[in-house]
């Protein structure tokens, strides 16, 4: 199997998370109210054919954009929401391409998209987000101990300032470009067709750096760590380049 090929496999068993099916709950239309998470659960899954917009909110209820009709359940500890459309659109009012969910601070949120990015700004919590044919974009998010996992398979992965102790970022088709604003212990970062670009504040430390490509430029100025203990990183591509630096 050739390295495209590999690589392409690893990326792909990421982007097609299961959707998770959840018992009981109900359906929403026009309504910005949603869930409310106590303490011991906060923890939200999203589900959708489409794409979705995170941002967040100050209260303790999930906000659900008017325009998107959807149904709630539970599994375990989690909240699911669903904003699949099938079987729920109304005529005339055609199922929102990237519906606003606004997250209480805290939360952390899985999402599971197909056909449209996500876009998240703004939150506190653990990440973890999966579409298919679309970027995934994050700002000013994340946590000094919160893990983020986000991927695609057509499309690009794109951070800004974004806090975390792991941070993994995979597609298949498209760039991967991650900025920071704290210096994660683990950063994984891999596309087949696309370039990669890890940056670190100027102050993190030394990292222990494997860094691949077979048809493009590695260049990493980052200081080199030998100690076993040090923060990692993993950045592959095969039709591109490579730069990991400091902001």
């Amino acid at each position: 199997m050739t390295s495209a090929r590999r690589l392409a496999a690893a990326v792909l068993g990421l982007a097609t998370v299961p959707v998770l099916a959840g018992c009981g709950g109900g359906d929403g239309h026009a309504s910005a109210r949603g869930a409310e998470l106590a303490a011991s659960d906060l923890r939200l899954t999203i589900t959708t054919d489409n794409g979705v917009r995170l941002r967040p909110t100050d209260g303790d209820k999930v906000g659900v954009d008017r325009a998107v009709a959807h149904h709630w359940s539970r599994h375990d500890d989690t909240r699911v929401l669903d904003l699949s459309c099938r079987d729920r659109e109304q005529p005339g009012r055609p199922c929102p391409r990237m519906p606003e969910i606004q997250v209480p601070a805290g939360t952390a949120v899985t999402v599971t998209a197909r056909n449209a990015g996500i876009d998240a700004a703004g939150l506190t919590g653990p990440l973890d987000l999966t579409t298919v044919n679309g970027d995934v974009t994050v700002a000013d998010s994340g946590a000094g101990k919160a893990s983020l996992r986000l991927a695609t398979r057509n499309g690009s992965v794109h951070t800004t300032s974004v806090r975390a102790s792991a941070l993994g970022a995979r597609t298949v088709n498209g760039d991967v470009t991650l900025d920071c604003a704290t210096a994660p212990r683990r950063v994984s970062a891999r596309t087949v067709n696309g370039s990669v670009d890890v940056a670190v504040p100027h102050d993190a430390p030394g990292y222990r750096v494997d860094a691949t490509t077979d048809h493009g430029r590695p260049a990493v100025t980052l200081p080199a760590a030998t100690d076993g203990s040090a923060p990692t990183m993993t950045l592959a591509t095969v039709n591109g380049d490579v730069r990991a630096d400091r902001l």
